[in-house]
């Protein structure tokens, strides 16, 4: 899929910027934490929704992060309800050659790929549902904001274009029928996500 290959090469593009930039006397930074977080679904078709799940980030670079994560969504609309899990990881990457965790704010630009599963159900007849499993590529900004050196919340806006057909119902003469239409370039998710993190141990550190 060509969504996918621009994807891989965004990200191979990030790490060959992290081995440029990274400073030959910086202090090696191997972060991993552990974190929690929320996100609101917006400028979908199936409506507006709200999520939450949990996410771990291994450090590979001082100025490369990778995002870990799992996301429960459940959005309604027209009698629909469609839960969502996503299921994948993001690359961070931190424009500063050397980010500074003692400092408040740390942006970042990330992008990545994830599993996607998807559930609907006609709430007037719930035995009316059905699921799909497909990917999704997402990218976007974020930014931590540093409560303390090892703890931080941040916050993340990121375009999520899921790359399999969608489930549509249909109301007939002689009742329901699923069918199933592809996106267009320009389909899928916004997602605006608040996490916390906690940075468990630095594996650099001698």
């Amino acid at each position: 899929n060509p969504l996918i290959d621009k994807t891989m090469k965004l990200l191979l593009l990030l790490l060959a910027i992290s081995c440029v930039t990274i400073g030959t006397n910086a202090q090696k930074q191997r972060w991993v934490s552990l974190g929690g977080r929320s996100t609101i679904s917006a400028f979908s078709d199936d409506g507006a929704g709200l999520g939450s799940g949990g996410q771990f980030r291994i450090q590979i670079a001082n100025n490369v992060n990778t995002d870990w994560f799992g996301d429960y969504i459940v959005t309604n609309k027209a009698g629909i309800r469609s839960e969502y899990v996503h299921i994948g990881w993001s690359v961070l990457f931190y424009p500063l050659a050397q980010p500074d965790f003692t400092k408040k704010f740390q942006p970042y630009i990330l992008a990545g790929h994830c599993f996607d599963y998807n559930k609907k159900t006609l709430l007037s007849d719930i035995t009316i549902q059905k699921d799909r499993w497909g990917s999704a590529v997402q990218a976007g900004l974020g930014c931590h904001y540093n409560i303390t050196p090892r703890f931080d919340l941040s916050l993340t806006c990121q375009y999520m274009l899921h790359l399999t057909s969608e489930l549509n119902l249909e109301e007939t003469t002689t009742g329901y029928q699923w069918t199933t239409s592809k996106h267009s370039a320009f389909e899928g998710h916004l997602l605006t996500t608040l996490s916390f993190n906690y940075k468990l141990v630095n594996l650099a550190r001698k």
